[in-house]
């Protein structure tokens, strides 16, 4: 035989020896192991976990190799001396090193002395391995909802020499399943590396004499790929003479670990497996954050990062784009210390830090001002990214361009050809070449007791209508869609404004309610006027203790308007003013109020000539309308439709009212409001529908009140021909009028109440908004004509005006306060006399408060929606009295009254 003899084990654990140039059948087998195949890597085995490595040509003459001898060691730990002289040899595996020209491969070839025992040993340690080698070459890896697999690791030896300690990691390589490579000098080292990017790199630092250690791990430190690599150290044992030396130096030099020098396979492999699963496992995460940050960099949306306590720690070029910030000025600042807007709700922040703080994510519109000094709208979304110990660490916030004006487009706007980074340049879809001139709408507290002149209170509604909480599901699609509509190609851009448009007139707006805080008061008018309560109790039934279809037949005929009493005619006086008195009225006129001041208003309008119908029709239509009102009702009586007559009329003599309105929405709007609340029973839907009243049978519970005052004044209408104000119109202006009609007097009904506001707020005042930021002009309304926005319009219109209470002067306020207080008491005496669910218990007349029940209501109902309607039709005089209204309410309040007014005033 030409060679000697090889040793082999079969992948079954079968160890067999053949001769080399024989055929592959065994010439003699011995059973050492049963069991699952476990290879013995490195020394029986020839193994390729390396050769994915590029072989250059060898150093020495073809077919030339170095034959080194085996070390003795097989994984227990023993010394290369300890091991007998071998009898046979065997291939061991190739190696690969790198030099500085070329990377050298080494065949040795190694003779061993079988050791039966030490066979057994190591193949019961292969066989503990076996499972995790298999793992650690296909590892999977999580970092947050990322899936990742981690190709196998690959190890830079630096050795000068060979020797056990080099063997040892060598060794330990293979048997980890990782590719591993051996540099000789610094130079192949650094050449080696910088073609391979190895995660784990191994330098010996116990000799100097070859080549400086520490040296060699800066020189790698100098190059990007290293950001991720760990560096271990092998250093000598100390002595026991000696103090043990510090790992600072070797950390300061770039090292991320330090090996006191042991030749054991098992040493080495238990350090490569935990440097893997330690330190090179969070490396690969972090090169995975590279790609999140890619995407971030790339992303067109502004995105923030900051600390637990607001530090800025990363912006985007999107938002160094859209605030006109570098980065360099923004990070490690904090938030407080930007500049503010003055546009936002004073306590917006306060209110944004409550919601973040509770780890819940917050949404809405915010302005924010950039590095300029301009004031921009944006829509942002702050979530909380809960850390370590389940508290939050950061907050992301993601902020959007929120309407469509050439100022905020602007901001975005680059040329192609300029090279910049920043975005494509946006396109103007509405409003292309308006000379942007923002105006004065800066938030106005309307309840401070210093509040500025009228003069200056120009629109100071306007400032809030962008930040006001009232969201929907359908606002943020809208919010999106705008959002989008910035860097969309026209064509794009024109899809969605038609989108938007149908959603604007879609029945898509009610909102998510909850109740603004846990005050009974609120919770009780909530329960009270925006549902139906609860299903009735059996046996109890509501009955109308009056006929509610009254004739008109038995009445005195109306007098003229001319033959008006001078009593009656001076109180008329000064009826276009929002100061008229209406309770002077209804003493003067032995409450009948609304047959006077209608007859002024309607001729005023000039409804007769609209209707085609004598001023005596009028008349007669007035007093029956009137007459089915109740006067024992403390406050839905003819009074409370008068005042809201004169609270429509006056809204119809606004600019920009009028312009938005035809004459046939003016005569319907003026009608609605006579007829808005006729035969009023005093009591709520809720109490109607508990009580199982006939008319909360008739109309399922639903809109009951509103639907019997529309119906019962068109049939008290159309009945008799005196009195039928339609009779001589043509069926098709009737039809459109007894449509807005019942639409007005339907948005009266406060269940909807959030819908129809936040409905106006999005398809009225933000388009306008927007327009009027960008022009010269703030006299036409956007889109004045459009049939969907006039029935926005008159529905704002009409419950402005229904509950125009609070904006009253104060005496008028106050008078009003106490007879709504008086009905409500009122229906909750007759709720417990009849074994009612009590709707609002906190009105209760021996226990209420009126200045909370006031205060509660204006929170909830008023502020939001005057503000919307104050910033449609420019209205300072009735802002000034809800500031006043609401101060003198806090104040009683406060002193723990429950009266309508001061002891001092009474």
């Amino acid at each position: 035989m030409g060679c000697a003899p090889s040793i082999h084990v079969s992948q079954s654990g079968v160890i067999y020896c053949r001769d080399s140039d024989e055929s592959n059948s065994p010439r003699q087998t011995t059973s050492v192991s049963q069991g699952p195949a476990a290879p013995l890597h490195g020394l029986f085995v020839q193994t390729d976990a390396a050769d994915a490595i590029p072989r250059s040509r060898a150093s020495g003459p073809p077919g030339a190799a170095r034959v080194r001898r085996a070390r003795g060691e097989l994984g227990s730990g023993s010394s290369a001396g300890s091991a007998a002289p071998a009898a046979t040899t065997c291939r061991g595996r190739r190696r690969h090193c790198c030099s500085s020209a070329e990377a050298e491969t080494q065949t040795s070839y190694t003779s061993v002395k079988l050791g039966i025992s030490l066979l057994i040993s190591n193949l019961k340690i292969l066989k503990m391995n076996a499972e995790l080698h298999q793992n650690v070459s296909s590892a999977e890896v999580r970092i947050g909802p990322m899936r990742l697999m981690q190709d196998p690791i690959q190890v830079l030896l630096i050795f000068a020499k060979e020797d056990s300690q080099s063997d040892g990691f060598w060794w330990a390589c293979d048997r980890a399943g990782y590719r591993c490579n051996i540099a000789r000098t610094p130079e192949s080292a650094l050449e080696c590396f910088l073609d391979k990017h190895h995660e784990i790199i191994v330098i010996d630092h116990r000799q100097t004499r070859n080549f400086d250690a520490e040296a060699v791990c800066r020189s790698i430190r100098a190059t990007n790929p290293s950001e991720h690599t760990v560096i271990l150290a092998v250093v000598s044992q100390a002595s026991s003479d000696y103090e043990e030396a510090s790992v600072l130096p070797l950390l300061d030099a770039g090292f991320n670990r330090r090996f006191m020098e042991n030749s054991s396979i098992i040493a080495c492999y238990n350090e490569l497996i935990q440097i893997e699963h330690g330190e090179v496992r969070s490396q690969f995460k972090l090169r995975a954050c590279n790609s999140v940050f890619t995407a971030l960099d790339h992303c067109h949306e502004a995105i923030e990062i900051t600390s637990d306590d607001h530090v800025i720690q990363y912006v985007n070029p999107a938002f160094e784009r859209m605030m006109g910030y570098h980065k360099g000025e923004l990070l490690g600042k904090e938030l407080a210390e930007l500049p503010k807007s003055d546009k936002n709700r004073a306590d917006l922040l306060d209110t944004i830090n409550t919601c973040i703080k509770k780890g819940k994510e917050w949404q809405g519109v915010y302005y924010a001002r950039r590095k300029s000094g301009d004031s921009i709208q944006q829509h942002v979304k702050i979530t909380p990214v809960i850390g370590q110990g389940g508290k939050i660490r950061h907050f992301v916030s993601l902020k959007k361009l929120c309407c469509t004006t050439d100022k905020n487009k602007q901001i975005h706007k680059v040329h192609r050809d300029s090279g910049d980074n920043s975005q494509t340049e946006s396109h103007s879809f509405r409003y292309k070449n308006r000379r942007k001139e923002s105006i004065d709408v800066k938030s106005i507290s309307s309840r401070g007791s210093d509040a500025p002149s009228l003069q200056n209170r120009r629109y100071p509604s306007m400032a809030r209508i962008h930040s006001m909480t009232i969201e929907a599901p359908i606002t943020k699609v809208i919010n999106i869609i705008n959002a989008a509509q910035e860097n969309s190609p026209v064509t794009v851009a024109e899809a969605l404004d038609r989108v938007l448009e149908i959603l604007r007139t879609t029945e898509l707006y009610s909102p998510q309610l909850g109740t603004k805080d846990e005050d009974p008061h609120t919770s009780d008018l909530v329960g009270g006027l925006m549902t139906d309560g609860l299903r009735r109790l059996s046996g109890n039934e509501y009955v109308f203790t009056k006929n509610v279809h009254q004739s008109h037949s038995h009445l005195a005929m109306p007098i003229t308007i001319n033959d008006v009493p001078p009593s009656i005619a001076q109180s008329l006086d000064n009826e276009e003013s929002w100061e008229f008195n209406i309770f002077e009225l209804e003493a003067v006129t032995h409450k009948r109020p609304l047959v006077y001041l209608g007859l002024k208003v309607f001729s005023r309008f000039g409804v007769c000539e609209f209707l085609h119908c004598s001023e005596t029709t009028l008349r007669a239509w007035l007093q029956v309308i009137e007459a089915n009102y109740h006067s024992s009702n403390a406050y839905h009586n003819s009074t409370h439709a008068a005042d809201v007559l004169h609270a429509t009329a006056f809204f119809l003599g606004k600019e920009r009212v009028k312009g938005s309105l035809d004459q046939l929405d003016e005569v319907a709007a003026l009608i609605a409001a006579t007829v808005h609340d006729v035969d009023h029973p005093g009591r709520t839907n809720s109490f109607l529908c508990n009580a199982g009243s006939e008319l909360a049978v008739l109309y399922n519970d639903t809109a009951v009140l509103e639907s019997h005052h529309t119906a019962l004044a068109f049939q008290l209408t159309v009945k008799d021909s005196k009195c039928n104000i339609f009779k001589n119109i043509d069926r098709n202006h009737y039809r459109t009028l007894r449509q807005a009609i019942i639409d007005m007097v339907l948005a009266t009904e406060m269940t909807k109440h959030f819908e129809h506001v936040n409905k106006f707020v999005n398809s009225i005042n933000k388009p306008m908004a927007a327009e009027i930021e960008s022009s010269d002009c703030e006299c036409n309304p956007i889109g004045k004509n459009l049939p969907e926005n006039q029935i926005l319009i008159k529905r704002m219109m009409i419950k402005c005006a229904d509950v125009a209470n609070p904006c009253r002067p104060l005496d008028l306020c106050i008078e009003w306060a106490g007879r709504i207080s008086e009905e409500y008491f009122a229906q909750t005496d007759e709720e417990k006399r009849q074994g009612l669910p009590v709707v609002m218990p906190v009105f209760d007349r021996n226990t209420c408060s009126i200045p909370k029940s006031q205060i509660s209501f204006i929170d909830y109902f008023i502020t939001d929606m005057f503000d919307a309607w104050d910033a449609f039709a420019h209205l300072p005089t009735l802002m000034q009295h809800l500031a006043d209204n609401y101060k003198h309410w806090k104040t009683l309040d406060d002193l723990k009254c429950k009266s309508l007014r001061l002891p001092s005033d009474s």
